[in-house]
């Protein structure tokens, strides 16, 4: 079984688990996903922009809008979500389980100035299952909270093909990405970084 690298506040942070030949293949893989399931800019109840675009594959992708944040079966264009790519599963089954694989993969895409507020993952049936998140292109800084609103928190660099597993009493931390650091990484075409979350929703 493969170690962590260092353990943050119970998060399991594997340093450069994916090779820089794993990394382009599986932005190969995100871009067939994109080509069926397009990014979109979603907004939050309240009716906010997010900074961030995003779409998913597998069962369920998330979404939000008006009417709240949910998983929901269809793209918001009307389209199922695209299966699961088998190079995001083959990490899932190294690091998680080979037994019951994620419902959903979100997509996330941070251009320059995007950023994701503190929150938790807890729109999914069962925590007992980890979250497991994957870095590609620019550097993130990513801040770790506690898991009650307020409090310290403590931030790290995540970089591309970095991987975080988010599990156990840690499974409902609160997280963000603060920012990202603009040009530092060459994978993605036009610069960016692309954040997967891979989950057990039913």
């Amino acid at each position: 079984m493969t170690q962590p690298s260092l353990i943050l506040r119970g998060l399991e942070i594997y340093r450069a688990f994916l090779e820089s030949n794993a990394q382009s293949e599986l932005v190969e893989n995100l871009r067939h996903v994109v080509a069926q399931a397009p990014l979109f800019a979603p907004v939050t109840p309240s009716g906010k922009a997010m900074s961030v675009r995003m779409t998913s594959a597998g069962k369920y992708g998330w979404v939000t809008d008006r009417q709240g944040y949910r998983y929901e079966r269809r793209h918001p264009d009307g389209m199922d979500w695209p299966p699961i790519p088998e190079t995001v599963l083959a990490i899932w089954r190294d690091l998680v389980s080979a037994d019951r694989l994620p419902d959903c993969c979100l997509i996330n895409h941070y251009s320059e100035g995007a950023r994701m507020g503190l929150h938790q993952d807890r729109d999914e049936a069962d925590f007992g299952w980890p979250v497991l998140s994957i870095s590609l292109g620019d550097d993130a800084l990513f801040r770790i909270g506690n898991t009650t609103r307020g409090g310290k928190t403590e931030s790290i660099w995540l970089n591309s093909g970095d991987v975080v597993v988010m599990g156990g009493a840690a499974r409902l931390t609160y997280h963000g990405v603060d920012r990202i650091r603009v040009g530092t990484s060459t994978l993605l075409r036009g610069g960016g970084r692309v954040n997967l979350t891979c989950r057990v929703v039913d």
